[in-house]
């Protein structure tokens, strides 16, 4: 008897990324900064979504899942800090962030790991210079000059492998695997 509902069994592509994921203390100082943004219009980032994007992959085929776990446990860097002390409005993407003025070079050279293990997966790497930042409001214009109020530290020890789950609203985002950096 055929199955009524064969879109279960076939195996979906997932739209992935790799992240740095918050601990709860830094989510909240995030969440509090969200609240203290002048805002005309938007939508903002649920606070359990808020990450900072390290490499997107995009549709990945159920296939080279497996490539892309094996590229992240062969990354190689060590924990560090990352200082959220700048805020500013990209207005293509309409969005509001949060990001360090100044790029660590561990955080550099983990883009850089992911970067070339993520090739033998099929991946190219990202050819723009890398700008790490927490999107915190989309959809807007900023009705006043944005200001930090006052830096989030954020102790990086892991990253994370994401999954953007389509729904009703905005895409919401699910934890898949963490890795610890050295």
């Amino acid at each position: 008897m055929p199955c009524s509902n064969w879109q279960h069994f076939v195996p979906r592509n997932k739209r992935l990324f790799f992240a740095l994921w918050p601990d709860d203390e830094v989510r909240s100082q995030l969440a509090d900064l969200q609240t203290r943004l002048p805002q005309v219009q938007g939508n903002w980032v649920h606070p359990m979504d808020l990450h900072i994007t390290l490499q997107f992959l995009g549709a990945v085929a159920s296939g080279q899942q497996h490539c892309i776990l094996h590229a992240a446990s062969a990354v190689q860097a060590f924990s560090f800090e990352l200082e959220i002390n700048h805020l500013d409005f990209w207005p293509k993407p309409r969005i509001v962030w949060a990001g360090p003025e100044k790029i660590p070079k561990a955080l550099l050279q983990l883009v850089k790991s992911f970067g070339q293990n993520l090739q033998e997966c099929g991946f190219r790497v990202e050819r723009r210079p890398y700008r790490p930042h927490v999107t915190l409001l989309r959809k807007t214009t900023p009705g006043l000059p944005l200001v930090l109020p006052q830096p989030v530290f954020w102790p990086v020890e892991y990253f994370v492998l994401a999954e953007s789950v389509p729904g009703n609203g905005p895409p919401w985002y699910r934890v898949v695997e963490s890795w610890p950096l050295s």
